[in-house]
């Protein structure tokens, strides 16, 4: 998924986001930060979100 959602993160995004950092961890943690507020929590939630939901996430909050 990470892989995926970072392609169509940069695909759409790439001209307004100044660094992008993806940290390798275990145990299903799934977390999306930007300017260290936490956006989404797959700890939280339970689940995976919508990536095309999350991208669109990322472009109102740029």
């Amino acid at each position: 998924m990470a892989v995926s959602l970072t392609s169509k993160i940069l695909c759409r995004l790439k001209q307004k986001i100044q660094t992008l950092e993806l940290q390798p961890s275990s145990g299903g943690c799934f977390e999306l930060v930007i300017d260290d507020v936490l956006v989404y929590s797959k700890l939280k939630t339970g689940e995976f979100p919508n990536e095309d939901e999350l991208v669109k996430t990322i472009e109102n909050g740029l």
